[in-house]
């Protein structure tokens, strides 16, 4: 089911793969891995989190309750549901949104992942709040987001439907005995879905947190889940490695870590292109942290073979029924000079659910042969804690940290730590300008690093347009692979590999002013100081990590301080 092609890399890592794989055969691996033997991996609490290798059957059970709340919102003329969450909880739903869209007869499904004021502001105008309903989103039932968005919208259906007590257009999704539980009990929400306390939040797709939010929008689940179950079947002790889909996977990204080809970039075909944002959190998050990790490339628009260096595993994913004959062209090129590919066909967009559970136990596989643990997150953390002080801080002195400002002009700020500083001025040439301090910025990427953009700004298709350009541009002239997160919402993903994993990465960190803020009812904050904290406490982490990192920032116009930072790139790439 997985077909690697030779390149000039891989061909050298044919030994190593089958060596491997033999010794998943013989050492009974796959059987050890489904009793929950730890000692797969770091001999610590792996086996308390393999609850998503039987999650499939609990959920249909589950379903009879789930359709109850399907046919009742029918009956309630509900035209949208939002669902209110983060990371684990919210790029599930947030694929499936995308990929299916709007189903007819069924409710359109949203999903709010973003503190920037202007993404909130915008998905409230895109909705008829009176004919909503919202899914609160939180497996530890405590995160920052998922509750100011609660408490946000709670106030607003307050006013729209002219009522005190609005709960009843409010399910929650969080594990057993949390603080959200309680408060949807209080508050008496229309439903409460538990999470299973032994899968963790990115390994959660085919737990509640996804597949609730996929009856409600129209989804069979009950037919959905039948390739997931077909694909899990496929991956039982009982069947030999050399046909167990996912650990033949899970097998070629380990070996292809020890060697370096570490880049993991996804080709998608466009009618699933949401699977890439899925699956980067997956990698990132399980496997970037004790200075290792596979950083997962996705939307990097496919150039030409003479663009890439030699760390790169492709991972063609295509969709037999509506395939990209342009990507069928682009990828052809690439095996034909040397590169690695390595291909998944999808019959049609319910194979998606099978894919959940391939990936699944591959990154799993993968963490065992890195020597990780797979299932836990500890440097995403830091970035929660840090933020949530800076929050407080604030408070009381009304001032917000900064990073030190480094050269100011034309609107648009440079601003980085004391180490940072000197580094970027040791590499200056010429004095000191926003196009000679960023030339010295970008002449710190060395062979085999990647470089992350970081935006903490409204996720809009001119704003990711504009930031897709400055990518391709540092992509082309670095020959190195290149990110693009948009913050929080990256924090709760690809933020573990970036502050646990390779030191390979350089990063540009973008924030903005805020051309409209949003207050938060009950708090004396705003979702604009939340925005500003979290991009500080991301800042702090990634100095604390010794990153190599800048920040631009531009001002209330953000899509014209987009296209002044993609003219500066251009300009300091020449």
């Amino acid at each position: 089911m997985t077909k690697l092609t030779a390149d000039y890399s891989l061909n050298k890592l044919s030994d190593a793969i089958t060596l491997e794989l033999n010794h998943w055969q013989n050492d009974n691996k796959v059987q050890r891995l489904w009793e929950g033997d730890a000692s797969l991996w770091t001999s610590h609490d792996e086996a308390q989190w393999l609850g998503w290798l039987t999650i499939i059957e609990k959920v249909l059970n589950e379903l009879p309750s789930i359709e109850m709340i399907k046919n009742k919102i029918k009956t309630e003329d509900i035209t949208y549901i939002v669902v209110l969450g983060m990371g684990g909880s919210s790029l599930c739903p947030a694929m499936l949104a995308k990929t299916f869209r709007e189903i007819e007869g069924s409710p359109q499904l949203l999903v709010l992942d973003s503190t920037d004021p202007m993404q909130i502001h915008h998905l409230e105008n895109s909705i008829d709040l009176k004919k909503t309903l919202f899914i609160v989103s939180s497996k530890s039932g405590s995160t920052l987001e998922p509750n100011i968005f609660k408490q946000y919208f709670y106030t607003r259906l307050q006013l729209a439907l002219e009522k005190q007590a609005v709960g009843d257009r409010f399910i929650a999704i969080t594990d057993p005995g949390t603080k959200l539980e309680s408060i949807a009990r209080a508050e008496h929400f229309m439903a409460i879905f538990n999470g299973e306390p032994s899968i963790g939040g990115r390994y959660s797709a085919l737990s509640n947190f996804g597949m609730v939010p996929a009856e409600l929008m129209g989804i069979v689940v009950k037919n959905f889940l039948q390739s997931a179950e077909k694909m899990r079947q496929a991956c039982l002790p009982t069947i030999p490695v050399k046909d167990n889909p996912a650990v033949q996977l899970g097998v070629i990204l380990g070996v292809c870590a020890k060697f370096g080809i570490d880049k993991i970039t996804f080709v998608v075909s466009p009618d699933i292109q949401a699977l890439g944002a899925w699956l980067e959190q997956l990698l990132a998050e399980s496997t970037g942290k004790m200075g290792k990790g596979l950083i997962p490339i996705d939307q990097e628009p496919l150039g030409k073979p003479e663009n890439y260096g030699n760390d790169r595993l492709f991972v063609y994913i295509r969709l037999e029924e509506n395939p990209s004959l342009d990507q069928d062209a682009k990828i052809k090129i690439l095996e034909d000079s040397g590169h690695g590919v390595l291909r998944l066909t999808l019959a049609n967009k319910e194979a998606l659910a099978g894919e959940f559970f391939r990936w699944e136990m591959a990154t799993a596989v993968a963490g065992s042969i890195m020597g990780i643990n797979p299932f836990n997150q500890p440097d995403v953390e830091g970035s929660k804690i840090l933020a949530a002080k800076l929050i407080n801080d604030y408070l009381e002195t009304e001032k917000m940290q900064k990073p030190k400002l480094l050269f100011s002009a034309e609107g648009l700020q440079l601003l980085t730590d004391e180490n940072n500083t000197k580094e970027i001025m040791a590499k200056l040439i010429g004095e000191p300008s926003l196009e000679t301090l960023m030339k010295a910025h970008l002449s710190r990427i060395a062979p085999g690093d990647y470089v992350n953009l970081s935006a903490f700004i409204e996720m809009s298709e001119p704003h990711i347009a504009l930031l897709q350009q400055s990518r391709l541009l540092i992509r082309d002239a670095g020959k190195v692979a290149t990110c693009l997160g948009f913050g929080p919402r990256f924090l709760h993903s690809t933020g573990q590999a970036y502050k646990g994993g390779p030191n390979t990465g350089l990063f540009l960190q973008i924030t903005a002013e805020h051309a409209q803020d949003i207050k938060i009812p009950g708090l004396n904050y705003s979702f604009g100081l939340v925005i500003d904290a979290q991009a500080e406490a991301d800042f702090e982490v990634l100095v604390q990590r010794d990153r190599r990192v800048l920040r631009v920032h531009l001002g209330s116009n953000v899509a014209l301080g987009l296209q002044q930072l993609y003219e500066l790139i251009k300009k300091a790439l020449k």
